[in-house]
């Protein structure tokens, strides 16, 4: 079964979970920096629980992380398409419950293809996918195609996993190593479908009209960790 879990025993624990365990784990790369910053924490990575701990919103209060699973796959439609395979999944709880948080880590790679580059590309089921996303966001019409999918599909993630938990709140986490903001730019078009301007290390909410209550947040990650 799929669903069957390990506890890692270390970060070299990760390696073998990744889509391409040879060139996805390198020193300086997000997979392995990810892999060190959370290993070696108790709880959250310093850095995430200050963060956290600064939010005001009564659903996030007290918020600690009750299990992490690395690069974990959510199912998207077609049926039989390809999952969202998610850097970290953590179910965390506050005081309002439990809370599905999705960490995407970063250092210098880029949230892949714009809308309209992933939508040229030939393979049949993408417009019943975006239609999914969007309406699983709670996003009414078309985002524009300089946006990039991988927030999409990684933000539905922590919605369409926070249902099954039935979750108080869902997040989705960037957890970014880069000293240049690698990214900000594609994580700040992106909050602004929903009406946000994004700031950096704080959590904002993004919509109220998905299922689960959304959130999001840019964290900077302990540079120490890139080489590791």
């Amino acid at each position: 079964m799929s669903r069957i879990l390990a506890f890692t025993s270390g970060p070299a624990d990760w390696q073998n979970l990744l889509a391409d365990p040879v060139n996805h784990w390198r020193t300086g790369f997000s997979a392995r920096t990810l892999a060190y910053a959370w290993e070696v924490a108790d709880a959250f990575p310093p850095e995430v629980a200050e963060t956290f701990s600064q939010s005001n919103d009564s659903l996030l209060a007290g918020l600690v992380p009750l299990l992490a699973i690395p690069e974990f796959k959510v199912p998207l439609p077609p049926a039989g398409g390809r999952p969202s395979q998610n850097d970290i999944f953590v179910l965390a709880k506050s005081a309002a419950g439990a809370v599905s948080i999705m960490v995407e880590g970063k250092v210098g790679e880029s949230f892949g293809p714009t809308l309209d580059e992933w939508q040229n590309e030939a393979s049949s089921g993408k417009d019943e996918r975006l239609n999914f996303l969007l309406r699983t966001l709670g996003l009414d019409g078309h985002p524009d195609g300089g946006c990039r999918y991988q927030l999409f599909h990684r933000t539905a993630s922590a919605i369409i996993t926070g249902e099954q938990y039935r979750a108080a709140a869902a997040v989705l986490l960037v957890h970014s190593f880069s000293p240049e903001r690698v990214g900000w730019s594609d994580y700040q078009a992106f909050t602004r479908l929903f009406g946000v301007e994004a700031e950096f290390g704080r959590v904002q909410r993004l919509s109220a009209k998905s299922k689960v209550p959304l959130f999001a947040v840019w964290v900077a990650g302990d540079s120490k960790f890139l080489n590791r």
